[in-house]
């Protein structure tokens, strides 16, 4: 519905698809769920524990807006570790989404242009939409792999960011070496900043994920404890780069989110100290799981990371065949939202083996209707 005071800028956005499918899920008695983006374990007891001590110990004011300091130092320490950077700080956000809306007000003016990969984070173009940016996708289909000729021939004078996402969701693609290399040094010799968001880093099945700022110092790096320690509500991120981007993106964390949740930066700070390898080890079991039950009805690059698979219809547009998914009572999320095209389908597995097993089941029925 429009109204004379909606302001232009948000016709940049529609009603997500992800959300549509959480409002569906709650009219329906028994769905298969296989749309959720957020892991399905608890959050570790010690990081809950932690929080309800920082509340009932009177952590409940604003922090500082750059974050706690013990947790800024811990983050500090730990990207000087791994980069050796002379000039990387770090800011503490509300979420990662929190980070990415950060890091657009600071940095895209209208007219600006943005390079990213289709399929992409469905948040990605409203966002930048909404600043006045103007989204460049590079198609990344059929296997979603990195083409950095193709980078480089979609780059022009207006070009202001690439974004990359590896892990990525929706696919659960992770780019090579040689793509991430690429795409790097390109950004730096081209003078374009280089977003990376790496929110599913943790989430890596058969080789460790490349990190984009070991090949461009100024790389702007976005990562968060939501999903590798179950803490999609509590809403707390962090984002590093050139002091000097983080600095105004630290100011207009002041006049918006003011801080990230007081009490639950200190739960955040126990979070580092937890290992999360058994739920790593059960989500590739499940990733494993899925793509045996997809195998032989399904085209599908096996995801190397993230909890994200993105089959191909096998009949039909993508949003056609989510339709006859819904009437099965099976919920997945249709491709559209995520790309340019139409042809596929986001399925979550971060759910029990059991309603991966009943969603195989309803996929594989569906797929031979049209065999």
């Amino acid at each position: 519905m429009s109204h004379p005071w909606i302001a232009q800028r948000t016709a940049h956005m529609d009603s997500s698809g992800i959300r549509k499918a959480f409002d569906l899920a709650a009219k329906m008695s028994d769905p298969v769920n296989l749309s959720i983006g957020q892991p399905d374990f608890d959050v570790p007891d010690p990081i809950q524990e932690a929080a309800i001590d920082a509340i009932k110990s009177g952590k409940n004011c604003y922090s500082p807006t750059q974050g706690i300091e013990p947790l800024l130092a811990r983050l500090q320490t730990d990207v000087d570790s791994f980069y050796g950077h002379s000039d990387r700080r770090v800011l503490v956000t509300s979420g990662t989404s929190g980070a990415l809306v950060l890091a657009a007000l600071a940095m895209v003016d209208p007219g600006d242009q943005i390079i990213l990969f289709d399929p992409y984070f469905v948040m990605y173009p409203s966002l930048l939409g909404m600043m006045g940016g103007i989204c460049i996708p590079i198609d990344t289909y059929p296997d979603f792999r990195i083409d950095v000729s193709k980078v480089e021939a979609a780059i022009t004078p207006k070009t202001k960011m690439i974004l990359l996402n590896s892990p990525a969701n929706p696919t659960g693609a992770i780019a090579d070496e040689d793509a991430v290399r690429g795409v790097a040094e390109l950004a730096a010799r081209h003078h374009i900043a280089l977003i990376s968001d790496e929110i599913y880093s943790q989430f890596s099945y058969d080789r460790p994920a490349i990190r984009a700022a070991k090949y461009n110092e100024e790389a702007i790096v976005i990562d968060g404890f939501s999903k590798t320690y179950g803490m999609t509500g509590w809403r707390i991120g962090w984002i590093h780069g050139p002091s000097a981007i983080i600095e105004r993106l630290t100011m207009l964390q002041q006049y918006t989110f003011v801080c990230a949740p007081h009490p639950l930066q200190w739960a955040a700070l126990t979070a580092l100290d937890i290992d999360t390898t058994e739920y790593m080890t059960a989500y590739r079991k499940r990733r494993d799981l899925l793509m045996e039950e997809l195998n032989g009805f399904y085209e599908c690059t096996e995801p190397g990371g993230a909890f994200y698979a993105f089959p191909k219809a096998p009949w039909g547009t993508g949003t056609q065949f989510v339709e006859a998914a819904l009437a099965h009572d099976l919920l997945i999320i249709p491709g559209n939202i995520f790309s340019r095209r139409n042809t596929h389908f986001r399925i979550s597995f971060a759910v029990a083996p059991e309603t991966i097993q009943r969603g195989g089941e309803i996929l594989r029925r569906l797929a031979d209707q049209r065999r």
